[in-house]
């Protein structure tokens, strides 16, 4: 990273942390579908108006309806943004799926936006990590910061309920989004990845979602998949018709044994050796 690099006893303000990223220069903002990139974009913006744009990664680990909200988000901020077709299976060591899978993922994300603001005339790179999330093991964001990205939020000393409360002040839609991984993080280290199983997670965790359970994960591990929602969900999801309905509906997706977990969306007790 360049800058400010490391995080701050004291948050701080709104006005102070976007004067710092305003110091930076134009400004391209890795947007996802998520609150603390959109929190990032939305102050790159007020810091640096047209000095600044988000791209948003799309390919067959990213499920389209997190593209989506990043295209609300980004409208309700009036930032411009772009997508940009990326795919990291082009990589070997993402597709063998190894306990660091995902920092061969961020390299070939990470690559792809430096070109693009190279062309675009960019003098930073940013994304949405703070605080709270140095404290996992992230593969991801060691090549993040290979590549010279700067965290505003964490180095700013914001954690995750810093975030809520300035997207909150917003109305920024997705200011109650739970916090969400890209596809393969589904997936068990050691299985190996392809787009179709990218592809069949994704439609899996729609049926659950056209529910009404906003916090699922359809994690596999050889042929057999488990779901997961809400801990405050999983009631609902095993009551009889609905739990027998999206087991089949999720098996006819080719599966070989689809099971509800009765514990629920678990972020450090998942077997799956996946992340979140």
């Amino acid at each position: 990273m360049s800058g400010f690099s490391v995080p701050l006893q004291v948050p701080l303000d709104e006005r102070s942390l976007a004067h710092r990223i305003a110091e930076g220069g134009r400004a391209v903002i890795a947007l996802s579908g998520g609150v603390d990139s959109a929190v990032v974009a939305a102050l790159a913006f007020e810091a640096l108006g047209t000095d600044s744009i988000a791209v948003t990664i799309c390919g067959p680990a990213v499920a389209r309806a997190e593209v989506d909200r990043a295209v609300r988000v980004a409208a309700e901020i009036g930032i411009s943004h772009r997508l940009l077709t990326v795919d990291p299976l082009e990589r070997a060591e993402y597709r063998a799926n190894p306990a660091n899978r995902c920092y061969f993922c961020r390299s070939v994300e990470a690559g792809r936006l430096l070109a693009f603001g190279k062309e675009w005339g960019a003098g930073q790179y940013l994304d949405g990590i703070h605080t709270d999330d140095l404290s996992d093991d992230r593969p991801g964001l060691r090549a993040m910061d290979e590549a010279g990205f700067r965290h505003p939020l964490a180095e700013g000393g914001w954690t995750k309920a810093d975030v809520r409360l300035a997207a909150r002040s917003r109305h920024l839609g997705n200011a109650e989004q739970p916090s969400d991984a890209c596809l393969a993080s589904r997936v068990a280290h050691g299985n190996p990845i392809d787009a179709a199983l990218l592809g069949r997670i994704e439609a899996a965790e729609t049926i659950l979602l056209d529910r009404g359970f906003r916090r699922v994960r359809v994690r596999v591990r050889g042929e057999d998949a488990r779901i997961e929602v809400d801990p405050t969900e999983v009631a609902r999801l095993s009551t009889a018709p609905l739990s027998s309905e999206v087991l089949a509906s999720v098996r006819r997706l080719g599966f070989g044994s689809v099971a509800i977990d009765p514990n629920g969306y678990g972020r450090h007790t998942a077997p799956t050796g996946g992340t979140p």
